[in-house]
């Protein structure tokens, strides 16, 4: 599990990743349509899809000859699954807050 939170991790930390992770999200792409969007070689989109790949945020279909990517959804699971932890931390820290000012006011 922590291998693949640190590859979700690695995957997303580069911002054409996250546009692209944004673009499938929309509709499934080939690697030619992924390239006619950014301003990089079709090698360099090559190597941000295998990233993502790598990091569980997209799978490849082989269809004849194109290679369809698409999102999936589950591979996000394990970056949520980290940042719930923070939603909580917030979500006490806000009710002790609000507690306080609470009882600060009834006194």
């Amino acid at each position: 599990m922590e291998n693949q939170t640190q590859n979700a991790f690695r995957a997303l930390a580069d911002p054409t990743r996250r546009d692209i992770v944004q673009l499938l999200a929309g509709q499934e792409m080939t690697i030619g349509q992924l390239t006619d969007r950014f301003d990089m070689t079709r090698a360099a989109v090559k190597k941000h899809l295998t990233v993502l790949s790598d990091g569980g945020l997209i799978s490849v279909e082989v269809r004849g000859r194109e290679r369809i990517n698409r999102l999936e959804p589950l591979g996000m699971a394990p970056v949520l699954d980290w940042l719930s932890y923070f939603d909580q931390f917030w979500d006490d820290r806000l009710n002790s807050l609000k507690e306080a000012i609470e009882r600060k006011q009834n006194d």
